[in-house]
C-alpha cells in the first residue's frame, strides 16, 4: 500500500458538481489518503443543489451512490472547515485535484487569479494534478510565470466537450436559462486555445447519457499525460479517480 498523501481540492462556495467531488473524495480516503478542501474565505462549501434533486423533472442529476458519498462528505470536519485559498502552501501537498461544475457559483473558482497563482506554483512542483470537466478551465487560465502561456501549453488533455455542453444547454434553456452555459465561450474552445496544438485536445468517444460506475468503466474516458490526468464529465469520475490514485 502506498504511503498516505495529502491531496488539495479547491472549491467555490457553491455550485460544484456532486459526483466530481464526492467520488474522488471517497476513493482517495478509502485508499488512506488525506483530502484537504479549500475555499476562498474558508466557508463550508455546498454542491449544486439541482444535482442533488434532479436538474429537470427529477432527472439529469447525480446518481444515487455519488449522492450518498456527498452526504458522508458533508459530515466531515475537513469539509466543514476548509482552508482559505490564501492559506494554501502548495509545497505542503502531494497532489492537486480540480473538480468541475457549471452553475453560476462556479465562476468564483474558475475565474480567481488568486487561486490560479496557487495552481501555477503547484504545477511547477511537478507533482500529480487531476482536473475534470470545467476544472480543466482553471489550468487553461493558469499562466506559467516563465512563459506567459497556460500551464497546459504542451500537454495533452480533455475537458467538457462542446457537443455535450451545447446539448445540455439546448435541452434545459427553456426552463433554466443559461444554467448549462457558465461562460459565453464553450469550455472546449477556451481549453483548446490554451494548448500548443489543437491535436493535444482529446474529445473521446461520443456519449449521450450512460455513465461509468465503480464496476463498469466502459462509457468512461480519461486522458493521461505523465503526472496529469483529465476527464470530461461526471460520467468519467470513477475511472478518473482510479487513474489519479495510481499517481499517488
Amino acid at each position: 500500500m502506498s504511503p498516505a498523501r495529502r491531496v488539495l481540492v479547491p472549491l467555490p462556495d457553491r455550485d460544484f458538481d456532486v459526483t466530481e467531488v464526492a467520488v474522488p473524495w471517497r476513493k482517495l480516503t478509502d485508499a488512506g489518503h488525506e483530502v484537504v478542501f479549500a475555499t476562498e474565505q474558508g466557508h463550508m462549501p455546498a454542491a449544486d443543489p439541482l444535482l442533488l434533486t434532479g436538474v429537470l423533472f427529477g432527472k439529469l442529476g447525480a446518481d444515487p451512490e455519488p449522492r450518498r458519498f456527498y452526504g458522508d462528505l458533508t459530515l466531515t470536519e475537513g469539509f466543514q472547515k476548509p482552508l482559505t485559498w490564501d492559506a494554501v502552501v502548495p509545497e505542503d501537498f502531494d497532489a492537486l485535484l480540480l473538480p468541475g461544475g457549471h452553475a453560476p457559483g462556479m465562476r468564483q473558482y474558475l475565474g480567481s487569479q488568486a487561486l490560479q497563482a496557487k495552481v501555477a506554483a503547484f504545477w511547477a512542483l511537478q507533482r500529480p494534478v487531476a482536473a475534470i470537466c470545467h476544472g480543466v478551465l482553471v489550468l487553461a487560465r493558469t499562466k506559467d510565470p516563465a512563459t506567459g502561456k497556460s500551464v497546459l501549453h504542451g500537454t495533452r488533455t480533455t475537458c467538457l466537450p462542446k457537443y455535450m455542453e451545447r446539448s445540455a444547454y439546448l435541452l434545459t434553456a427553456w426552463k433554466l436559462g443559461r444554467y448549462y452555459r457558465t461562460y459565453p465561450a464553450y469550455v472546449e474552445e477556451e481549453v483548446v486555445a490554451a494548448l500548443a496544438e489543437a491535436t493535444h485536445f482529446e474529445r473521446g468517444p461520443r456519449v449521450v447519457a450512460k455513465r461509468g460506475t465503480a464496476t463498469d468503466h466502459t462509457p468512461a474516458f480519461v486522458v493521461e499525460d505523465g503526472r496529469y490526468v483529465s476527464a470530461r464529465w461526471p460520467g468519467d469520475a470513477y475511472l478518473f479517480a482510479e487513474r489519479f490514485l495510481t499517481r499517488l
